[in-house]
């Protein structure tokens, strides 16, 4: 099919499907299918109109029809599918999920909309404003024109809180300083109540527990002249005298099992902290509650303290269900008792896993996995989880050669909801409970024919938030033994002319430390129109037993443990995401991502498993995962040899740019293009071209794709076909392959669960 045949298809179904928009409208029905709002304005910046024109605008409802390249294929959809009386089958699906029905124009609903644009002018200060409607129809379709016509925004001239000689008065006015009401700002409605909000929770903050936001009121002067006003707040007259009295924790209770029957006249028994503990079947020790609760009998009530203990119950990971109730106390002026109720999640949960895979590279396999996990295995909320596995991967590399690989290993975590750290005080936030996390595991790799590989690790360290969008990660030590045997004399023959298959098995002893830091402005919900995303890792390994030791290579010192050489290396790596939506299912997603690994001393490179890799299903998706590289280096078309020894770099660079829609239903298609590669530091005579130098951009891989994902809420499957427009290793003037783009042979199809980033 030729360019310009497609052209026409293309028009020839936009021509009907533009016509097919409103011919299936009854009579005096109308498609409503525009707004257009025009603003008439006297003595105000063009900016602040063109602003609130736009303001305007997204206060209009009902959202019209959605259009794709001008179109509004979802109502044509809906108009062919023709009708059915059936809710289910192929036709209803087509017709109610994929199709959208017509947005109707009604006088009420335009009126209506007209009444909410004067009311948010008047709103935001422009008291002396009026808007028009006007209509437009054409071809059954309807065009709204909404006219608004205003003058200046009035400002305050002054301001007033109340006064009041009791402690609620006192207490306002300390709040005060971060008011947006002050003299000369804009009249807004939105900011008056913003601000009762605001002095509520600093109120709260400071023991008025019963006080809330509609006890202060507003009173506002227009007549004081050149569009200024005065306004008055105050203390409604009906204010209960509880609102304005400070409270007091006076009784704290815990149910730990609580549910609908139990006895909620139990006392319980007391523990430290003043608590009383109401735990009948002895799930949990005493000491859990008094170190995760922050109330004390006799604290001042604050609704940090109350939110923060929520927060950290909740985050222990052993309650479904979490909630805090207070009443008067009957035996304390102005004292509040509170009850915990508790209900325990499910204890121990058992999972069995089974995967299977086949690649382009003729590679078949399966994996089996089984996962057991105990939430509260010491009775104070620490997790423990253990897992098996066990997997077969065969080959066939042509001329009958098949090559099997067999892996296995345990993998042990517990995580300790405290700090651990002995004599030594750590300092967290006392918004979120920090974790303590012990690592054990054990790996078996086995090759048919060429050679086994085991592996023994294990790390001690912290994991802790100091806000909802920050974590920091230490490792305080962390080890990992990695020992080859039974290697295959030919094979043995190859590793001795190979140096990137003899480092990728070689013995290797890595002990060190790490320290990761993540930032995600999505993890709390919003709607900001700008998230981002920030994950930074510093990983060494070797360095103070290198400095003890003197290990110097370049002076022949190497210095081994258990007859194995330790890794010596400093390794940086970082993350940069910027996330930018607009409607309500676009977005434009964008990552940077690189690193630098650095050995010196006792080693002459970093570590193979410590290494930079390029390609794969969330990097470079137009290359096979880990073959993409170093630099210009060559050993064969990653995307069509069957096989290629994953090939490592010591500085990685890559760029991702993704552009996210919504289809219909739970499908989503995504546009995107990837760049970047990686490169050795040094040169490296086995692999030419793969040294990083000034010219660094011109081994760039460039790949482009689209795909699906199917949103099915608890996971996203995600399907991706890419293709590269740029090889690294062909000549200059050579490396651009538009003309490609439509190879079948070139393309490549990842499979993956969730975003790519």
């Amino acid at each position: 099919m030729t360019i310009r045949t497609l052209l026409y298809l293309i028009c020839i179904v936009s021509f009907f499907a533009a016509c097919n928009e409103s011919k299936h409208l009854a009579e005096g029905q109308r498609l409503y299918v525009a707004n257009k709002i025009k603003t008439q304005t006297t003595d105000v910046k063009k900016g602040n109109a063109k602003s609130m024109a736009s303001e305007l605008d997204g206060l209009l409802r009902p959202r019209l029809n959605s259009k794709i390249l001008g179109l509004r294929v979802k109502l044509w959809i809906y108009n062919i599918a023709g009708t059915t009386k059936k809710e289910k089958g192929f036709k209803y699906w087509l017709k109610y999920k994929v199709g959208e029905p017509p947005v109707l124009a009604t006088p009420t609903m335009l009126e209506k909309n007209r009444d909410v644009l004067q009311n948010h002018l008047e709103n935001k200060g422009y008291f002396k404003d009026s808007v028009s409607l006007d209509t437009h129809v054409k071809n059954k379709k309807l065009t709204a024109v909404y006219t608004a016509q205003f003058g200046p925004q009035y400002t305050i001239r002054n301001f007033s809180f109340p006064h009041d000689s009791g402690d609620l008065g006192k207490r306002i006015d300390s709040v005060t300083r971060r008011s947006r009401l002050r003299k000369g700002a804009p009249y807004d409605l939105d900011v008056i109540k913003d601000e009762r909000v605001r002095i509520d929770t600093r109120l709260k903050q400071r023991g008025f527990y019963f006080f809330n936001p509609n006890y202060l009121i507003v009173d506002v002067d227009t007549t004081v002249g050149n569009h200024q006003l005065d306004m008055f707040m105050r203390l409604k007259d009906e204010t209960p005298e509880e609102a304005r009295e400070i409270w007091h924790i006076d009784k704290i209770k815990v149910f730990a099992e609580y549910d609908l029957r139990s006895d909620t006249s139990h006392e319980g028994v007391v523990i430290p902290g003043g608590i009383r503990l109401v735990d009948t079947a002895h799930l949990f020790k005493p000491s859990l509650f008094p170190n995760t609760i922050i109330f004390r009998p006799g604290n001042i009530y604050r609704l940090n303290d109350h939110t923060q203990s929520l927060s950290r119950l909740v985050s222990l990971g052993v309650f479904r269900f979490v909630k805090a109730g207070y009443k008067r106390s009957d035996s304390t002026k102005n004292g509040l008792d509170v009850t915990y109720y508790l209900n325990p999640t499910q204890k121990k949960s058992i999972r069995f896993e089974v995967s299977g895979l086949t690649r382009s590279d003729n590679t078949t396999g399966g994996e089996v996995a089984l996962s057991w996990r105990n939430r509260n295995l010491f009775k104070r909320a620490e997790l423990f989880t253990s897992s098996i596995y066990a997997g077969l991967e065969e080959q066939l590399l042509g001329n009958g050669v098949k090559i099997s690989t067999r892996r296995g290993g345990v993998d042990l975590n517990l995580y300790i909801p405290r700090i651990v750290s002995g004599p030594f005080h750590w300092s967290t936030s006392s918004q979120f409970v920090p974790k303590t996390r012990i690592n054990l595991g054990y790996d078996l790799f086995d090759r048919s024919h060429q050679y086994t590989l085991t592996s023994a690790r294990g790390s001690f360290g912290y994991i802790f938030k100091q806000s909802l969008a920050t974590e920091h990660t230490v490792n305080l030590f962390s080890i990992n033994y990695v020992r080859p045997t039974n290697i295959d004399p030919n094979y043995q023959a190859a590793l001795d002319t190979n140096i990137t298959l003899a480092r990728a098995i070689e013995r290797q002893f890595i002990i060190g430390t790490s320290y990761n830091f993540n930032y995600n402005s999505q993890a709390r919900p919003n709607r900001k129109k700008n998230n981002f995303y920030f994950n930074g890792n510093v990983d060494g390994s070797g360095n103070l037993l290198g400095l003890i030791t003197g290990a110097n290579l370049d002076k022949g010192k190497e210095v081994h443990i258990f007859n194995t050489p330790f890794s010596q290396y400093i390794r940086f790596e970082g993350d940069i995401r910027h996330y930018l939506s607009w409607g309500r299912y676009s977005m434009l997603a964008s990552r940077i991502t690189g690193g630098i690994g650095i050995a010196y001393g006792n080693s002459l490179t970093m570590p193979f498993v410590k290494q930079f890799f390029a390609g794969g299903t969330n990097d470079i998706r137009a290359f096979r995962s880990r073959a993409l590289g170093p630099g210009s280096f060559f050993r064969g078309n990653p995307n069509k040899n069957a096989f290629l020894p994953d090939q490592p770099g010591d500085i990685k660079l890559a760029m991702n740019l993704e552009y996210r829609t919504k289809l219909f239903s739970i499908v989503r298609w995504a546009l995107f293009v990837d760049a970047g590669n990686i490169w050795t530091r040094t040169y490296d005579s086995s692999r030419v071209g793969s040294a990083f130098s000034s010219h660094f951009l011109n081994d760039v891989g460039v790949g482009i794709g689209t795909g699906l994902r199917f949103d099915l809420s608890i996971l996203v499957l995600r399907i991706d076909v890419a293709t590269p427009v740029r090889y690294p290793w062909l000549p200059d003037g050579h490396k651009w392959v538009f003309n490609k783009v439509t190879d079948i042979s070139n393309m490549v199809l990842n499979l993956a669960i969730g975003y790519p980033f």
